[in-house]
């Protein structure tokens, strides 16, 4: 296969993205933010996948696809093997995760576009995670997908506590990895790409694939401004929020990695018929995009050891929900992409929910430990505020893992309940108490049933115990109609008018 179809290469971008990260107002933390404290604050790393499933890392069992630098995480720090995201899809969870509010109660519980680029906005009230940090005179900065609240408006990154922003606003404009620009906080960072789109049919391989590739990689942009934002924020305290945008599709990574796995793997190229772009191989082409976020988490992990800051820094990885669905030419089957799990993005089942979560930090995290803790996206934020000395958000609904990452689990506090309550793919619920999971499903069709799962024995969910312990489906069901807030935005009628 020809390397011409996919050889990004990065051109005058970095120079003007070099000014403006040194542009007077456009930061707010021009001096080490470190000068002058008697002691040192922990640095925070937040480094967040897109539609990562909880099997397609090679310490969760991943067997196909090469994830080197994760695994290395892993043998480094601690691995989670109960973590939750905040939603099955991208907005609502990365709602959780930076407000602290589990989804019932979240300001955002779906995918809600704003023409003409971004996300149903966060409110002005909420406090954000980066505010959070920022209030205790942290720098802060975040490269990636933001996707709650377009520029400008009360969502907007800097409105949110992010000194520093390098990257796309709206999830939509990053189904392209070639867009014609990203943002540097409320400014445009156009790229040397004609309009490379995201989405594309072909009727047959001869018609090529070079026009779903441009010239300047946006990861590739988005990489070079988080390493110079912990060059220049070396003395700390900073935090960093990484959320990349690998795998999420479209498919276009680099052609190097695409032939780094075997040709054996694809009898035919995707034309593009189930959405996003088409590529030569596909299988190969996903493992690449999963390569490719290695190997970004790789280059984190070295810069911080590099800088001799790994002892003052806590770096954390997940994922924002469970893999893909098969579109965009993805075989989740092929790859076991949620590895036992049943379920996929979009679903509350386990596969929907459950990621992949590593914590590395040297001498205070014990280096190749695994939890079973039963965490989720909400207790980020008091996790890191007991870290840091920090005030966490009023009403936050989670609970800190910290005693857990410090290896005290006697000290650790647990969750009676686990909600979720999600907006889109026919309206869903689901509660974890225990052992126990509770799942509702269809909820806009009218379906009030409750299924029941006894995670401890079935963590694939196939084994339906709601006739037999009719009392933990009362209580599931107590949970859904208490445990949350009504929002107009995103309403739920089976429930609202409780």
């Amino acid at each position: 296969m020809s390397r011409s179809f996919a050889l990004p290469f990065l051109a005058s971008t970095l120079a003007l993205l070099a000014q403006s990260v040194l542009q007077p107002g456009l930061a707010a933390q021009d001096a080490p933010s470190g000068a002058g404290q008697e002691s040192r604050a922990p640095n925070v790393i937040y480094i967040l996948a897109d539609d990562l499933g909880y099997g397609e890392v090679g310490c969760y069992g991943q067997v196909l696809i090469r994830t080197p630098h994760l695994d290395r995480m892993a043998a480094q720090g601690m691995r989670f093997t109960q973590h939750y995201s905040g939603a099955p899809v991208c907005a609502p969870s990365r709602c959780v995760l930076m407000t602290g509010k589990h989804l019932a109660n979240a300001e955002i519980r779906g995918n809600k576009e704003v023409k003409p680029e971004g996300q149903w906005p966060i409110s002005a009230a909420v406090k954000t995670l980066p505010m959070m940090f920022r209030e205790r005179g942290y720098a802060t900065g975040a490269m990636g997908k933001w996707g709650l609240g377009p520029v400008g408006s009360t969502g907007d990154p800097n409105a949110k506590g992010v000194d520093y922003f390098v990257g796309y606003n709206c999830q939509r404009e990053a189904h392209t990895y070639y867009p014609r620009h990203l943002w540097v906080n409320a400014q445009q960072l156009f790229l040397d790409n004609d309009r490379v789109p995201g989405h594309g049919k072909i009727k047959s391989a001869d018609e090529g694939f070079e026009q779903f590739y441009g010239n300047e990689y946006a990861p590739d942009v988005m990489m070079r401004a988080a390493q110079a934002f912990l060059r220049r924020h070396r003395e700390g305290p900073f935090f960093l929020y990484l959320p990349f945008v690998q795998p999420h599709l479209a498919m276009q990574p680099r052609a190097d990695l695409v032939e780094s796995y075997p040709e054996s793997w694809d009898s035919e190229p995707y034309l593009g018929g189930r959405g996003y772009t088409p590529h030569p191989r596909p299988r190969a082409g996903y493992a690449a995009m999963i390569t490719e976020l290695d190997e970004q988490v790789g280059a984190i992990l070295d810069l911080v050891d590099s800088l001799g800051i790994a002892e003052d820094t806590l770096i954390m990885f997940s994922s924002d929900n469970g893999p893909t669905h098969d579109v965009g030419g993805v075989d989740t089957t092929f790859f076991r992409s949620a590895g036992p799990l049943r379920g996929r993005k979009g679903s509350v089942y386990e596969g929907g929910l459950r990621v992949p979560t590593l914590a590395r930090w040297p001498g205070r995290v014990a280096a190749g430990s695994t939890t079973d803790h039963v965490s989720a996206f909400q207790d980020v934020m008091p996790t890191f505020a007991e870290l840091c000395g920090l005030e966490v958000a009023e009403g936050c609904d989670g609970i800190s893992f910290l005693p857990t990452l410090l290896g005290a689990p006697e000290r650790q506090v647990q969750h009676v309940q686990l909600v979720w309550e999600f907006a889109e793919y026919g309206g869903q619920k689901a509660v974890r108490m225990g052992r126990y999971k509770a799942v509702m499903r269809d909820i806009f069709k009218g379906n009030d049933s409750i299924e029941l799962y006894d995670l401890d024995v079935d963590e694939g969910e196939s084994a339906d115990l709601a006739a037999e312990h009719p009392d933990f489906v009362a209580r599931a069901l107590e949970i859904m109609r208490d445990d949350r807030t009504p929002n107009p935005v995103f309403p739920m009628p089976a429930f609202d008018g409780r």
